[in-house]
């Protein structure tokens, strides 16, 4: 089990920067999950935007966010981010953190990039990009 905690999110204009950050509290270690972020935006389904595998090495991109957003996280702080650069109208949506538990049939440097994927979801946080 793990609690996840999105923040950072707010109201920026186009070709602003935001970073978002998800915080994880769980008995187990930070290295058990694997992680993504997802967007939202009402009567859609909900869209893959980045995932770092448990080791940090390995990450994937959406081709929209791709060369303008980077996901990284922090064992120090338990944590995962999104730096979002370049922001356009199109990136406006809730913004979600989500988490996959290890087990025995993935590796450390596997990444995910399926909604369905992930057992553990944050609340998420509001993303708007005016033009």
């Amino acid at each position: 089990q793990v609690q996840l905690v999105e923040s950072g999110g707010g109201l920026v204009q186009a070709g602003a920067s935001l970073r978002l950050s998800c915080t994880t509290s769980s008995a187990r270690t930070f290295s058990d999950y694997g992680m993504g972020w997802f967007r939202q935006v009402p009567g859609k389904e909900r869209e893959f935007v980045a995932a770092i595998s448990r080791s940090g090495g390995n990450t994937a991109y959406s081709d929209s966010v791709k060369d303008r957003f980077t996901i990284s996280r922090d064992h120090i702080r338990k944590a995962m981010d999104l730096q979002m650069n370049t922001l356009q109208p199109e990136d406006t949506a809730v913004y979600y953190c989500a988490a996959k538990a290890r087990t025995a049939y993935w590796s450390i440097v596997s990444v995910f990039t399926g909604a369905t994927e992930y057992e553990y979801w944050g609340q998420g946080t509001q993303v708007t990009v005016s033009s």
